[in-house]
């Protein structure tokens, strides 16, 4: 079981705010990772986790949706997103007990290597979607809690700050 980073300490805020290196080759160790990464998201009560969420700054991040087939996402690129805009409750493994309401496109169309070293592309929607641009900030050294606007961000930080440190 690998450890969570959580959000709220410089040493932990570096990881999570860096954005993660390209992986040169997908060899027995990043399978092993990604095996563990959906082993610890799933303990984790989980729908994704990115690499940076590990402790490891590489361009990996897992999903998981209930009715769904463990994915696998090496070095992804966004392709495409919609205009189409949508609000839903998002939570993050890396800031335990924050939920809240974050504005992402419907639907995406992203590429990527899977575990197995091949290159595929998925159109997805709905809660998929959201969970690849979410796991993808990660990559990106972005959280979900940056996509909200000053002020509900500012809360948001202070709330959960304070929800740590009882």
């Amino acid at each position: 079981m690998l450890d969570i980073v959580t959000f709220g300490s410089e040493a932990t805020d570096a990881i999570l705010r860096a954005k993660a290196e390209p992986i040169k080759d997908v060899n027995a160790e990043i399978k092993a990772l990604a095996a563990a990464m959906l082993e610890s998201m799933e303990h984790g009560r989980g729908i994704g986790l990115a690499a940076p969420q590990v402790d490891r700054s590489i361009r990996l991040f897992v999903t998981r949706l209930d009715d769904d087939e463990p994915r696998v996402f090496i070095n992804p690129e966004i392709l495409l997103v919609s205009e189409e805009l949508t609000d839903y409750e998002e939570g993050c493994l890396s800031l335990p007990g924050l939920y809240t309401n974050v504005r992402r496109a419907e639907s995406v169309k992203v590429r990527a290597w899977n575990a197995r070293g091949k290159l595929f592309t998925l159109e997805a929607s709905g809660l998929l979607a959201r969970v690849i641009l979410h796991e993808n900030d990660h990559l990106e050294g972005l959280l979900f809690i940056d996509r909200l606007g000053e002020k509900r961000r500012q809360r948001a930080v202070q709330a959960y700050l304070k929800k740590i440190r009882m």
